[in-house]
């Protein structure tokens, strides 16, 4: 896959055509799909489950990045990684025990990312970086599709980035950092120079008649950042 990675949020797509929309804007050019995951308790939105996974698992030849937005969030991991997930992501307010809960998502032969909404410290990572496979930053509040970047997000992803930079000169092995809300083709240069390497996007791409043209944009600006 290419240095930056690019990850469709089905959030946003057609859930009529959910097969359809997966083929397509893999056919576009996604490196990843995010497949958000809310259970109107931990956020306000309820949204899909590990049927769904299971059922887009063949239409998908690339990785499924599962974001759970769910409290409590052990009991639902090992249904995720036997639907098809290839990355389980969990914010740290959802789990009594961090750390378990990444053995667990490893435990199940996936990739374990930890989630940091606006308003969540980075400090968990002084436990815990040396273990995880992807950092997202939530750039929006989570819960719905659509919503606008928050601008101090690009402080947050710099300070991941050191962070990151320091662990895998130490660990040896690559990190993802990844942000989620609000990523457009008019900011993701700007989103991408703060340190962001992974980027998913709904409504940015499921809201316009040309996934591959959208896509072929965004990988432009990202070239632009260098």
């Amino acid at each position: 896959m290419p240095s930056c990675k690019i990850a469709p949020s089905l959030l946003s797509a057609d859930f009529a055509r959910l097969g359809d929309e997966v083929r397509a804007v893999i056919a576009a050019g996604a490196d990843l799909i995010h497949f958000d995951v809310m259970d109107n308790h931990y956020v306000p939105n309820l949204t899909i489950g590990p049927l769904v996974c299971e059922a887009i698992r063949p239409q998908a030849t690339v990785p499924i990045d599962v974001h759970l937005m769910v409290k409590p969030v052990d009991r639902i991991v090992p249904d995720f990684a036997k639907a098809g997930a290839a990355i389980i992501s969990f914010h740290p307010e959802s789990s009594d025990h961090v750390d378990r809960t990444i053995g667990l998502i490893h435990d199940c032969g996936c990739k374990a990312g930890l989630v940091f909404n606006p308003a969540t410290p980075l400090g968990w990572l002084d436990y815990t970086i040396d273990k995880l496979d992807l950092v997202l930053i939530m750039s929006v509040n989570p819960g719905f599709g659509g919503q606008s970047f928050i601008p101090q997000a690009l402080d947050k992803l710099r300070a991941a980035r050191t962070r990151i930079d320091a662990a895998q000169q130490r660990i040896g092995r690559p990190i993802l950092l990844e942000v989620d809300g609000g990523v457009k083709v008019d900011n993701i240069a700007a989103i991408a120079k703060a340190g962001a390497d992974t980027f998913v996007a709904g409504s940015a791409i499921f809201g316009t008649p040309d996934y591959a043209a959208t896509i072929a944009k965004m990988r432009a600006e990202l070239a632009k950042a260098g």
